[in-house]
């Protein structure tokens, strides 16, 4: 039996667990007036390895077994001072409400192992590392902090390199889908911060503000084991090309060589930041949307849907913040470009044939198989995003998106819904598939037999590609009626 096996038999799915379930005891406190002393006692008595600063029910800060370690000890600090001189002050929290993938996710993107849990503003409990480490999930938290810890590209490689065995053991644990793909991202944000780091270490530290934004399915949060990279850069309007652009052309560099290096492949379409095109100060990337959006051609299309999917992983997040806005203000207007858009997001079509019968891919490498990624997880994306363009959401993942469809009354909640189904669906076969091939030595990929799948589940692929075959059409017919 294999890893990914043994943690489906012995693991419930942590990502479904209730965070309130979670919280055995309630959390060691300390009021902002006690000492180092002070801490470092309770915690012995209480066998914790770590302690909140709460006054008057409020949160204050937070002091790990590291902290006393690195601050303390190594440092040779005076116990008798006040425990807020090396307290974490604001740590980062998560809500009662919320669920274990929260506080999962949370631990990955920021490297922290301890992390209180708030009932509004009264604090209730502490989530560690080790509460998740129960679960073989829990090693996302792991794999982000060993990203952390790297100074090299080749100790990065290594820390990367455990990132199959999670997809496959969040997928025999039943994880969704929508957990797993921002689990995954999670850790290519660590990758990519990390190597920010050590190329601002080398190069001395930015000239000029900037934001590290990602693009596709990265920013989207909807990343498996194979994938490559689209990224770019939004310089602040100060940026001078003569004096700052060996700068961030060096950064851009390293970065997207480093993510190479450690398996995120460089984009087919050059579509990163160390192509000049992709560096470029906002004022310049707001005058690109702009042309796009108002003269739309295919290429037009193409580059918008790359480049509309944005989010910010490091730097000034107020850079993409501002061209969002007025991308989106702008789109919401234009209702040719929207034409244009709604006809790029029909030309994906799902593989359905008469009778609704699979057609199945008939030449080539993969004769025999559906396109699960192009033929059925990009149509759906691609509608979302032209509701979001409609709508102007803010959002950038697909299941978000078309939540907001749903409550701003672009889509029904019926079609909406549906389509969240079947996203969710389409993605969890796709990711158990590579799962499957992974644990067989093989590369993954988007290409599934049906074959691979039971009677039942080839029905539910059927109904899957139904509803999207279904949307299109609904969204065609609407555009064309006038009524976006």
């Amino acid at each position: 039996m294999t890893q990914a096996a043994n943690a489906a038999d012995t693991a419930p799915n942590i990502l479904a667990t209730p965070l309130r379930s979670l919280i055995q005891r309630a959390p060691v406190a300390l009021p902002a007036t006690a000492t180092i002393r002070d801490a470092a006692q309770l915690m012995s008595e209480q066998r914790v390895s770590s302690v909140l600063i709460v006054e008057q029910g409020v949160l204050f800060g937070l002091v790990t077994d590291r902290d006393l370690r690195n601050r303390v000890v190594a440092t040779g600090i005076d116990t008798q001072r006040p425990v807020m001189d090396i307290a974490t002050l604001a740590p980062v929290c998560v809500d009662v409400d919320g669920m274990a993938f929260d506080a999962l996710l949370l631990m990955a993107r920021n490297n922290v192992h301890h992390m209180p849990v708030l009932d509004g503003h009264r604090v209730v409990g502490l989530l560690t590392a080790n509460d998740l480490t129960e679960h073989n999930s829990g090693s996302a938290v792991f794999i982000a902090g060993e990203i952390h810890k790297q100074t090299t590209v080749e100790g990065l490689q290594k820390a990367v390199a455990k990132v199959p065995q999670l997809q496959q053991s969040l997928a025999a644990a039943s994880a969704t889908a929508y957990g797993t793909g921002h689990i995954i991202t999670a850790i290519t944000d660590a990758v990519t911060i990390r190597l920010l780091h050590l190329a601002e270490c080398e190069l001395g530290p930015p000239p000029v503000d900037y934001v590290w934004v990602a693009a596709g399915s990265q920013a989207r949060s909807e990343q498996t084991a194979k994938t490559d990279q689209d990224n770019a850069l939004v310089l602040d309007d100060s940026y001078d090309e003569a004096r700052h652009g060996d700068y961030f052309r060096s950064l851009a560099r390293r970065v997207c060589d480093g993510l190479h290096a450690c398996g995120y492949v460089h984009c087919p379409g050059d579509m990163m930041a160390m192509n000049d095109a992709w560096r470029l100060p906002c004022r310049r990337w707001a005058d690109l949307f702009a042309r796009w959006i108002d003269e739309p051609d295919p290429k037009s299309l193409m580059l918008t849907c790359v480049f509309f999917d944005l989010r910010a992983v490091h730097g000034r997040g107020e850079l993409l913040d501002t061209l969002r806005r007025d991308v989106l203000e702008r789109t919401r207007k234009q209702s040719i470009f929207l034409a244009y858009m709604v006809g790029n997001a029909l030309s994906h079509q799902p593989p359905l044939g008469m009778f609704n019968q699979l057609t199945l891919l008939r030449s080539g490498e993969h004769k025999g198989t559906v396109d699960l990624k192009h033929n059925g997880i990009v149509p759906i994306v691609d509608l979302a995003r032209v509701c979001a363009l409609g709508g102007g959401d803010e959002s950038v993942n697909t299941h978000d998106r078309l939540l907001h469809a749903a409550s701003s009354g672009v889509l029904s909640e019926h079609s909406a819904r549906d389509l969240r189904d079947a996203l969710e669906f389409l993605a969890a076969t796709r990711i158990r598939h590579q799962a499957r091939q992974m644990a067989q030595g093989q590369p993954p990929d988007n290409f599934l037999s049906p074959t691979e799948v039971s009677n039942f589940e080839r029905s539910q692929l059927k109904d899957a590609f139904r509803v999207v075959k279904t949307l299109q059409e609904v969204l065609g017919q609407r555009f064309q009626a006038g009524r976006f």
